[in-house]
């Protein structure tokens, strides 16, 4: 019987330089520039692998709203776990693993709950929302916060009413608060999602682990339903890397 052709997430991910792009772009969004240094690789090297990536429908990338001239790469769990999938079916179909799984509230939280802090400009929407989805999606078990390094005077309407309609979360009497009222504490993880704070990030205490989610700021209706779907679906893939990095701390 004929050999099945080689899937093609095999094919892809099988190269040392290509699967530290993706082991790296798992955690966080980067520019080229900080995948040549995190790579140790040639720029012209580590461009064509992300080309074949993205050819690959594994990774995109998104103009920086900083500066564009730049671009952020960003991986596609989902797309990945589905090609996982294909792939372990490929080899024998008692390999398939189930769909992950949709309730995040099973994950085994540490006891000491991890600490997150979710930084945009204007604290407005994008931060709110990722903060609003992780305490929801943990039930309370993780100590989420937002701020922003130019926050609005109010929360976007839009993102009080998606987080209300979408996900049965009620924030109309949250407002923003600037970066500044957090500055001293301590985190786990300290995540920026959008490009102009990332520049102006400030440094904290205890070493936290600085991730970035390069998400445009939505600007119609339909907009913030993507962004919050968007969001959900890496605050669902952040949950097991909160789970093994305190296990590991423990």
């Amino acid at each position: 019987m004929a050999s099945s052709p080689t899937p093609a997430f095999l094919r892809l991910a099988a190269h040392p330089l290509r699967w530290r792009l993706l082991s790296e772009l798992a955690a966080s969004d980067y520019r080229v520039r900080e995948l040549v240094e995190l790579a140790g690789e040639p720029q012209n090297l580590v461009s064509y692998h992300l080309r074949l990536l993205r050819d690959g429908g594994l990774v995109s990338a998104r103009r920086s709203t900083h500066d564009a001239r730049d671009s952020y790469y960003h991986l596609d769990l989902a797309r990945c776990a589905d090609a996982l999938a294909a792939t372990a079916k490929a080899l024998h179909p008692a390999l398939a693993p189930p769909l992950p799984g949709a309730s995040s509230a099973s994950l085994p939280l540490p006891a000491r709950p991890p600490r997150v802090l979710f930084a945009c400009t204007g604290n407005s929407a994008r931060s709110p929302i990722a903060e609003a989805l992780l305490r929801h999606r943990t039930g309370g078990r993780v100590e989420a916060v937002s701020a922003g390094s130019r926050p609005r005077p109010r929360l976007r309407p839009e993102a009080v009413a998606v987080l209300r309609e979408h996900f049965g979360i009620d924030v109309g009497d949250r407002r923003p608060r600037h970066l500044d009222t957090v500055a001293g504490h301590r985190f786990d993880y300290v995540i920026s999602l959008c490009d102009k704070v990332r520049e102006v990030f400030p440094d904290f205490p205890g070493r936290p682990r600085r991730l970035h989610w390069s998400i445009p700021e939505p600007a119609t209706g339909a907009g913030f339903v993507r962004t919050a779907q968007e969001i959900e679906a890496r605050v669902h893939y952040l949950l097991p890397i909160l789970t093994s990095s305190q296990e590991a701390q423990s």
